[in-house]
């Protein structure tokens, strides 16, 4: 489903991906781990369009991303990928239900039909009572659960969340793994993870472990 090969990546004299190979399946869950500095983030942002490589391919779906800039990647990235970040980056003046409408709009999807599937995703969620909440008034928990609608909207091959648990208490960190697995299991949704939490990164289907740019060996076990 995702194929990148040969990731390289410098900023200024610094090279922080070196030569990165990777491979995901539709339907899995797979966690990027490792130690601070070593390169997660930044292969992250390659994989999903935020930044590009300075040498190598990513394939998503039989799309190389090189060939798509400006508008055309951007209305790839609405229609195709799905974000989940660490602080949910909702709109504060915003209800949960319309920061979940939001991608669904830009891709000129319809109102009526946005707001319909906004509110079923909501409610599978467990947030039926909260649609109409802004994010001041929901929990950590909630807000992150309103972000990961967002990313379900436009129903994306892929979603990417970069240390999503990281801002949650252990309860809100166990409900959270849970529905990422109810996500895989029921839609077979597909997630690619940074993550410093090691509950996290082995509740995946697979762990990719880097250190110093590249893939380390699994026997590794670095977080």
């Amino acid at each position: 489903m995702l194929k990148a090969k040969n990731i390289h990546k410098s900023f200024g004299p610094l090279q922080v991906l070196k030569g990165v190979d990777i491979e995901i399946s539709k339907g899995e869950i797979v966690a990027i781990a490792g130690k601070s500095g070593a390169g997660k983030t930044t292969l992250l942002q390659i994989l999903s369009t935020l930044d590009s490589a300075d040498s190598g391919s990513v394939v998503l779906n039989g799309t190389d991303l090189s060939t798509l800039k400006g508008e055309k990647l951007a209305e790839f990235r609405n229609k195709h990928i799905g974000f989940v970040f660490q602080f949910h980056q909702l709109l504060p003046e915003f209800t949960a239900l319309e920061n979940v409408i939001l991608p669904a709009l830009i891709a000129k999807k319809g109102q009526k039909e946005s707001e319909a599937k906004a509110k079923e995703i909501l409610i599978f969620l467990n947030l039926a009572d909260r649609l109409n909440h802004k994010p001041a008034q929901l929990s950590g928990g909630e807000k992150q659960r309103v972000a990961v609608a967002r990313a379900l909207i436009n129903n994306p091959d892929i979603i990417f969340a970069d240390e999503p648990s990281g801002s949650l208490d252990s309860a809100q960190k166990e409900e959270l793994h849970s529905l990422f697995h109810s996500l895989r299991d029921q839609m077979g949704q597909t997630f690619v993870i940074v993550t410093h939490d090691i509950a996290l990164a082995q509740s995946a289907d697979r762990i990719i472990y880097m250190k110093d740019g590249v893939i380390a060996p699994e026997t590794e076990n670095i977080i």
